[in-house]
């Protein structure tokens, strides 16, 4: 699988549309963990290109449970990678990141919080 780097800075306001909840296995039901045995979870983020109407969705998968989110909350995401996936004929892009955090808790370095998401439908 080829993972991506995404520029967030490419992007412009993002905000939590479906709260942090933990990723499970659809045939076991147990919570999917990491390679370090971390439990995953999943938040549903909205992104928008600069400039441009069209919003996004992405699921975007992290380590531990984030805190602070809620619904209809800006964002700042970090270090966020598009993975390209191939599985019994089907394809897709997953991503994910080293966090997800509330707006405010953003570093300062680094652009403005909250910018920087992948555009989604397979383009990142």
């Amino acid at each position: 699988m080829q993972s991506i780097p995404v520029d967030m800075a490419r992007l412009g306001v993002t905000m939590c549309v479906v709260p942090p909840e933990p990723r499970v296995n659809s045939e076991t039901g147990e919570v999917r963990k990491d390679r370090e045995g971390n439990p995953v979870w999943v938040v549903g983020v909205s992104v928008r290109q600069l400039e441009k109407r069209r919003a996004d969705v992405l699921e975007i998968a992290v380590s531990g449970e984030p805190s602070g989110i809620t619904e209809g909350s800006r964002v700042a995401v970090v270090d966020l990678v598009a993975t390209v996936w191939e599985i019994d004929g089907r394809r897709g892009v997953s991503y994910r990141a080293s966090a997800v955090r509330p707006e405010s808790a953003a570093p300062a370095s680094g652009g403005p919080a909250g910018r920087g998401k992948a555009a989604s439908g397979g383009d990142a």
